[in-house]
């Protein structure tokens, strides 16, 4: 099937070599939010953006064009739409599936600070996002609106400044980087002036669907205080990953930013071991260091992406059995209360 961006004008979807051309703030402006849209531009079944309408009433439909742009036309199947498009599916219920599967709720004291890790603290800095993934953990977070600021964030900021075990603040979300580069600058400097913390890390999805958003701007703020800056950037499948994206993670890796990679073990989209040795051997060629495989949260709403663990296992060591070390990441779970994710087991003799 032809890709999408061959059968598309230039004012609809970007081609990744014209990216650099068009702004990021610009490309999230952009990106589709419409069923019907999404379904025009991919040549897909009308029945398809009827039941996503529905589907989509909580947690709505939202992909930016540079992204839609590697997705194939007339494919209902393909592993990147199925990341996207709401289905009939997430409206139903499920044993063991919750909106809150972490117990986040729970633990979010102040508003905005997730003290569940040990040495580590996690700001929630926005309910915005460049993407919604329909297995988002947090489609169901209570985000307060008002967030954001500086001056919104200075509780989280004081709460850390108290607890000096605290060595690494994590910025997530929504998505960290929805925010301004003026803005994330002046949350760097204030985290920096916290004397006990060392490293700022950075978890985003938005430099693979978004690669532009790669500036000058954010590399000058990720280096300009005393904190050692690590992205960890969220990929599925190697067909995310275009020259653009490619581009955009070099100019990180070469700003001498440490980049990870993490990815949501999903059913249909990536539960093979070739693909995801394709993804891994493709990160680690572009220097990106693959982090952690998650075993999928069980959030309401996305029980039909779940792959048993016995299969996730099969393909660990399947990877492991083709790849060096160094490319293999580490298959988790996480664990409500837990201080740490947990290593699911691999081989039956402890964990991997």
């Amino acid at each position: 099937m032809a890709n999408v961006v061959g059968q598309l004008g230039e004012s609809e979807v970007n081609h990744p070599a014209q990216a650099a051309s068009v702004d990021w703030q610009t490309e999230l402006r952009r990106a589709v939010r419409d069923p019907a849209e999404l379904c025009r531009l991919l040549e897909l079944p009308e029945s398809l953006a009827v039941e996503a309408v529905r589907a989509g009433d909580e947690f709505p439909l939202l992909v930016p064009r540079t992204y839609l742009s590697r997705i194939q036309s007339g494919n209902p199947l393909d592993p990147l739409l199925l990341q996207v498009l709401p289905q009939a599916v997430e409206t139903e219920t499920r044993p063991g599936f919750s909106d809150d599967p972490l117990g986040e709720a729970a633990i979010l004291q102040p508003p905005g600070l997730l003290a569940k890790y040990a040495g580590r603290s996690l700001m929630v800095t926005t309910g915005a996002c460049g993407v919604h993934c329909r297995f988002c953990f947090r489609r169901h977070f209570p985000y307060s609106p008002s967030f954001a600021s500086l001056a919104s964030w200075e509780p989280v900021i004081s709460r850390v400044e108290a607890d000096q075990s605290v060595r690494e603040m994590i910025l997530s979300g929504g998505e960290p980087l929805s925010l301004s580069d003026g803005l994330l600058a002046q949350l760097a400097r204030r985290l920096a002036a916290v004397p006990h913390l060392a490293r700022l890390r950075v978890h985003t999805r938005l430099p693979i669907v978004i690669p532009q958003r790669v500036t000058d701007e954010l590399l000058a703020w990720l280096r300009a205080t005393r904190l050692t800056p690590v992205v960890v950037v969220h990929v599925n499948h190697p067909r995310e990953i275009d020259d653009a994206v490619a581009d955009a993670l070099g100019r990180l890796v070469d700003a001498g930013v440490p980049v990870l990679s993490q990815s949501v073990l999903l059913r249909r989209v990536n539960d093979e071991a070739d693909t995801l040795a394709a993804l891994f051997e493709r990160l680690v060629d572009l220097r990106v260091m693959p982090y952690y495989l998650h075993q999928l949260d069980a959030v309401a709403g996305a029980a039909h992406f779940e792959v048993p663990e016995a299969t996730g296992r099969a393909i660990l060591q399947a990877l492991r059995d083709r790849l060096p070390g160094y490319a293999v990441p580490r298959y988790v779970r996480e664990t409500p209360g837990e201080r740490s994710k947990q290593w699911v087991e691999v081989d039956g003799g402890g964990v991997s």
